[in-house]
């Protein structure tokens, strides 16, 4: 057997075993449940329980999944921003890197607040009009309204 062949039946057994082991972790964590709209498969990981069960006792349950408010609304960044965070659960989680009280990240902070703005327009606009003569406070509806979507 050449050292070619030999390199490529390795590296063809390490892709297969990478494979299999993510198509694995895929079917065992119910990957196939965070592609959709359901709310419940945010609450497949355990850390997400208090915010699910936030979301259960909250005015918006009737108007908006997690979706709704947490990825942009474009094909494309609402997957790209799914996978990215699901990614990064997922390794935080599996290596014990994880907070047990779940901290919004600044990128997918400003991904609800436009969601906030875009749901309520009318009101945004004219909240943020009588706010624009406030020097350093920024308009932001998640300040003042943390828990909104999440009731404690």
């Amino acid at each position: 057997m050449s050292q070619r062949t030999l390199k490529g039946i390795i590296v063809g057994t390490a892709i297969g075993i990478a494979f299999g082991v993510g198509a694995y972790t895929f079917a065992y964590a119910r990957g196939w449940a965070y592609l959709t709209d359901d709310a419940a498969a945010c609450a497949n990981c355990h850390i997400m329980n208090d915010q699910y069960s936030g979301w259960i006792k909250s005015s918006h349950r009737a108007v908006a999944v997690c979706n709704d408010c947490h990825t942009p609304a474009s094909f494309v960044g609402k997957y790209a921003t799914k996978a990215t965070n699901g990614f990064w659960h997922s390794f935080y989680f599996t290596t014990g890197g994880y907070e047990d009280i779940i901290q919004i990240k600044p990128h997918s902070l400003e991904i609800a607040e436009q969601s906030c703005r875009k749901c309520h327009q009318e009101i945004t606009s004219a909240i943020e009009g009588s706010h624009a003569s406030s020097p350093g406070k920024e308009f932001s509806c998640i300040r003042c309204h943390s828990s909104v979507g999440h009731l404690k």
